[in-house]
């Protein structure tokens, strides 16, 4: 006998979705204002296999969440350049190639979607964030586009509160 699809799952029900353009992120010494785009987290698994005489049985194995990138807003004041530096300078310092202790330079930082009125709809919390690597991009004289700077964030793991 054929299954009859409840009227409920069929019919659409008025639902908001979630915009890439509303969010904030907080990294200590970032502004908020500064940061134009960054990606959400993601966990990617490595697949353990278990040979057993002509089959193979395939576990999840550890977790290893992917770095990130953001783009920060390059101002005159403040400067996006100079407070990635900061940053870097707490994990390497070139000029005398001294290197820091992880509680100096891994740093918690929040990502917030929010919802049309601005309220939190989604936290990420992620966990020992530190840069991996900070790309100050090209400049042109034949564009009026704004300067930028390009982090990538390596982390311990995230959270997603709600």
């Amino acid at each position: 006998m054929a299954k009859i699809l409840d009227s409920n799952t069929m019919f659409f029900t008025p639902a908001e979705p979630k915009m890439k353009h509303r969010f904030v992120m907080y990294i200590e010494n970032i502004p908020v204002f500064m940061i134009k785009a960054a990606n959400r987290p993601s966990i990617q698994f490595e697949p353990v296999v278990m040979d057993h005489i002509n089959i193979k049985r395939k576990l999840q194995g550890k977790g290893d969440w992917q770095e990130l990138t953001i783009g920060l807003y390059d101002f005159v004041v403040p400067s996006a350049a100079q407070a990635a530096m900061e940053w870097v300078r707490l994990s390497h310092e070139s000029m005398t190639g001294r290197r820091g202790y992880a509680e100096w330079y891994k740093k918690d930082v929040t990502l917030a979607l929010l919802d049309p009125p601005g309220g939190v709809c989604e936290e990420w919390v992620l966990k020992g964030a530190f840069i991996t690597a900070a790309n100050f991009q090209d400049l042109d004289w034949s564009t009026s586009d704004v300067v930028m700077v390009e982090l990538t964030l390596a982390y311990d793991y995230a959270q997603l509160l709600y």
